[in-house]
């Protein structure tokens, strides 16, 4: 396709808008917002469904250890953000990103599906079909909204806004309803509904092919040239840097050993397999030194030696740029190490921890609060669909009909769940409902940080960052502070966790959606989708490090107190912020202009 061409499906691209954005945008939105009802669906079940008890409770559980249960799901959660660097790298070669898109949302269909089986071969089945789907699915489906609003940078921090949202919908509505369908009913149900509205987010986005064209297709090599050339006349062009025998040997070599730690984690702890070696034979200060974190410390080592070696052979303005990338990665871990813990020690906080009856006008109180908390934003979204049926019936209507589908089921089961509740005598609030607290503090906050981006106050990058941490570990000191004190049996007030999720949101929103905008300002166009892929591995460390710290909550708490337990994730991050804003000033000249 030749610029020409380019610039006309573009231009024909940008005609049907929807809130002042191309309609194929709310499309990806709805695509996501699906995607992730499935994946944070069933990422609120999994903790709380290892580790709930096999015995004296109504809705039994498998009986795990929290250390067992935080192994597993940190090395699913890691691995979910590895992955993506794979996908991004076969979608730019070979399958475009849209294919992507949609072979990676059919595999995580059937993973779904098999997770809802129960069975401890369904679930390991089940975990892994999900790890190789988000590969595909995850890097991809940003990569065309990059390629959509090439040339049009003024429009680009809005849409991922609106993308974002679109990921804040779904895990909203995932971790309400398929969580009380599982607490509540059978954990089969919560698994299995995930499944359903996978399988038909992607049979929409697959219908809605004739509204994108040529955007997100297999990659097409006169636009690579002109990509190319686009960055000559930019002044940032960078030489070709193809991967070196020894890049290709450090490559396979430090993911061979990650991948093997990583999987080595759960393994040894679950089923006493040892992939790596207990002890090193080497000592260190006269101690023995454990074999799969002396493993990881090497895979660390030589994948800091290609990074470096990469770095250092592209020019000065790319470089520096890159660096930037790699600085914010390194704070982005100490973040999601911490931010993390919502899917494992908070949740078994939640679940064991905080007083969650309720009755009387206490019942009623939140009965009405949740009830509005429901169905104002589904009536919000299902009005947004409204307007793209409007824009694109006519050209994709199979689309439209499978997303009215979902949106029939999604009030039916609302109005279920909420006509259930106001029935009962009593109220047990579910465990998975503080996990849509972040949700929908994001709904509510997002508009007023978009706003504030882009006032004469917008912040720096660092200064963002530092906000963002800082906020997360006061979160995390209210909960020091609330469990303070806390004698065995007792129960703290929910309001406690309450404000944790509220700081906790608004320090995700001063850095978590940012992270992809400066990637794709900072990276140039033909390695974007392997840069998110980077930016992915930040996240997969940061996430296997939530697993493991999480899951020593039990531990911890038995040896100290839980107290001590939420100072450690109140300190680490309050520390990540200060430090990050005394390294602003070198921030600003690595991004060379970037803002």
């Amino acid at each position: 396709m030749n610029a020409q061409a380019s610039s006309e499906v573009q231009n024909d691209f940008f005609k049907s808008k929807v809130l002042g954005h191309p309609a194929g945008l709310f499309v990806l939105f709805f695509t996501e917002m699906w995607e992730r009802f499935s994946f944070y669906g069933m990422r609120v079940l999994l903790v709380n469904f290892l580790t709930m008890a096999i015995v004296g409770v109504d809705n039994p559980g498998w009986g795990w250890t929290a250390e067992n249960a935080g192994a597993l799901f940190g090395t699913y959660a890691g691995l979910l953000y590895l992955t993506p660097i794979l996908g991004g790298l076969i979608a730019d070669k070979f399958t475009g990103y849209r294919w992507a898109v949609i072979i990676g949302a059919a595999i995580m269909t059937l993973g779904h599906a098999s997770m809802a089986l129960e069975t401890e071969t369904s679930l390991y089945l089940g975990l892994g079909l999900l790890v190789i789907g988000t590969g595909f699915f995850k890097p991809n489906i940003t990569s065309i909204i990059s390629e959509m609003y090439e040339g049009k940078t003024d429009k680009k921090d809005g849409a991922y806004t609106i993308f974002y949202m679109g990921v804040n919908a779904g895990a909203f509505f995932g971790m309400m309803l398929c969580g009380y369908l599982a607490e509540k009913i059978g954990w089969s149900w919560g698994f299995g509904l995930a499944g359903i509205f996978m399988l038909l987010g992607t049979l929409q986005f697959w219908l809605a092919k004739p509204l994108f064209g040529k955007i997100g297709g297999v990659p097409d090599k006169e636009l690579e040239e002109k990509h190319l050339k686009e960055e000559e006349n930019s002044g940032v062009s960078h030489k070709p840097n193809p991967f070196t025998l020894l890049d290709k040997i450090l490559v396979v070599a430090s993911a061979g050993i990650g991948l093997t730690y990583l999987i080595n984690d759960p393994a040894s702890r679950i089923a006493d397999l040892n992939l790596l070696p207990v002890v090193m034979p080497f000592d260190f200060g006269g101690e023995p030194l454990s074999g799969p974190i002396g493993m990881a410390l090497i895979g660390l080592v030589l994948f800091l030696i290609l990074v470096i070696s990469r770095i250092s052979r592209y020019t000065k303005v790319v470089r520096d740029r890159l660096i930037a990338v790699i600085i914010f990665a390194i704070f982005t871990v100490f973040f999601f190490m911490a931010f993390e813990q919502g899917a494992s020690s908070l949740i078994i906080f939640a679940r064991d921890n905080v007083d969650r009856v309720l009755i009387g006008n206490s019942a009623n109180i939140f009965n009405i609060f949740n009830a509005l908390l429901t169905v104002v934003p589904l009536a919000i979204i299902t009005w947004v669909l409204y307007l793209l049926w409007k824009q694109t019936f006519a050209r994709i209507p199979g689309s439209n009909i499978i997303l009215g589908i979902c949106f029939a089921g999604i009030w039916g089961l609302v109005i279920w769940m909420l006509v259930r509740e106001f029935s009962a005598d009593t109220t047990e609030i579910t465990v998975s409902w503080f996990s849509i607290l972040n949700s929908f503090f994001i709904i509510v906050f997002a508009s007023f940080f978009s706003k504030w981006w882009e006032s004469k106050y917008n912040p720096s990058a660092a200064f963002k960052y530092c906000f963002g941490l800082i906020l997360l570990g006061l979160g995390f000191g209210l909960l020091a502070w609330g469990s303070s004190g806390m004698v065995d049996g007792a129960k703290v007030s929910m309001i406690w966790l309450i404000l944790a999720y509220l700081l906790h949101t608004l320090g995700e929103l001063c850095l978590s959606p940012l992270g992809l905008s400066y990637v794709s300002k900072l990276v140039p166009a033909r390695m974007i989708a392997f840069m998110f892929g980077m930016w992915y591995l930040a996240i997969a460390i940061g996430n296997k490090l939530a697993g493991s710290l999480g899951g020593m909550i039990e531990s911890v708490t038995q040896q100290y107190d839980l107290s001590t337990f939420f100072l450690i994730f109140t300190i680490v991050p309050i520390a990540g912020g200060i430090l990050v804003a005394l390294l602003n000033p070198i921030l600003k000249k690595l991004m060379h202009g970037i803002r």
